[in-house]
């Protein structure tokens, strides 16, 4: 397809225009959906192109909604359930784990919940330990929730439209600072797998198993190694459930050293299923023991002090591979600092508009 570069955000909200085009089942529903705002403008024009009857704001009452989200799939409606933080699906819980993942298990065939859940993690701007959690790890655990996490803008659009056509419940989660990301999206309704991870850099040396925005300081890392003859290889992982281990498992058989990088915290994530799944199958594979970065188990700060210290990024991600490759070199390890961002770091890089 001819270049077509849409921003993160553009590309779900054309993700949900054509599938409420294409099929009149599909409703929109979430706090703040009609706001000025639009969840991070994601849901411009929806209530005036399709009207309040599809697009409509929801009450504070989560579990409630989520329940009346699941009656209307059972009814043949395709709901598209919106939340501006993942933090307010804790308050849905019951529905989700006890109702709309067991249906298909209870009831089979014909008892579908074609339910997407589209939730913001991630952090930003002081919102601190109730508001910018990466909770992926919770509704992984659950049997009958697929889970996602689109890095790049295609894959955005891409995966919204299959979670929309999915006839079981799917959890869509974007990070808040891949929105203002930019790739190349093409016009026409496509639908991406929902399940598989993608190869997105070819290296021998090192695997980088990197969910969400992760991704992003993976390749500013991955760019600035190279310049030291590093090459790394490294795998989008995209997909939480169902994981997708061959893919971890073929790099590993080359580069025989693993690092996983998740946007949330190690006690108990699903970076530590990889590495468990790597030396349960690949073990003779490698030549080091896995390396996880991840959140430190602490809650998410609000003072902008102390957000030097929790986020890790290409810095760290770059002195981690140089760990796993056993490089001591003062002069090279003094290179990796220098990818370090002065600064707040709860306030994105504006120079975040690439790559894809």
């Amino acid at each position: 397809m001819p270049d077509r570069i849409l921003s993160y955000a553009e590309a779900i909200r054309e993700a949900t225009f054509q599938a409420m085009e294409d099929n009149d089942q599909v409703i929109v529903i979430g706090e703040g959906v009609p706001d000025p705002k639009n969840i991070f403008g994601t849901t411009i024009g929806l209530q005036e192109k399709f009207g309040p009857d599809r697009v409509f704001d929801m009450p504070l009452s989560e579990n409630g909604v989520t329940g009346i989200c699941i009656g209307a799939a059972q009814a043949g409606l395709r709901p598209l359930m919106v939340h501006q933080r993942i933090d307010f699906m804790l308050l849905a819980m019951d529905q989700l784990v006890n109702h709309a993942a067991k249906w298909h298990f209870l009831f089979g065939k014909g008892a579908e919940i074609p339910l997407v859940i589209r939730a913001i993690i991630g952090r930003g701007w002081g919102q601190g330990p109730q508001h910018a959690q990466s909770l992926q790890a919770l509704f992984a655990h659950i049997p009958g929730l697929r889970v996602v996490m689109p890095s790049s803008a295609y894959d955005a659009k891409g995966m919204l439209i299959g979670a929309i056509n999915d006839n079981n419940p799917v959890i869509f989660l974007e990070h808040r600072w891949l929105h203002q990301i930019t790739g190349n999206v093409p016009s026409n309704y496509y639908a991406e797998s929902l399940e598989g991870a993608k190869v997105i850099r070819k290296g021998a040396m090192v695997t980088i198993a990197a969910f969400s925005y992760m991704l992003i300081e993976a390749i500013r890392a991955a760019e600035w190694l190279a310049t030291q003859d590093i090459e790394v290889e490294i795998i989008d992982m995209r997909v939480v459930r169902p994981l997708d281990m061959d893919t971890v498992l073929m790099s590993i058989e080359k580069t025989g050293r693993l690092l996983v990088l998740d946007t949330a915290w190690k006690t108990g994530g699903i970076s530590a299923e990889i590495v468990a799944g790597v030396t349960e199958k690949a073990m003779k594979h490698l030549k080091c023991a896995p390396v996880r970065l991840t959140l430190p188990d602490l809650p998410a700060p609000t003072a902008s002090s102390l957000t030097e210290t929790y986020y890790p990024e290409a810095e760290q991600v770059a002195e981690a591979v140089l760990r796993l490759l056993d490089i001591d070199d003062n002069n090279v390890i003094a290179g990796a600092k220098a990818l370090a961002r002065t600064g707040n770091r709860d306030v994105p890089n504006a120079d975040f508009t690439g790559p894809f």
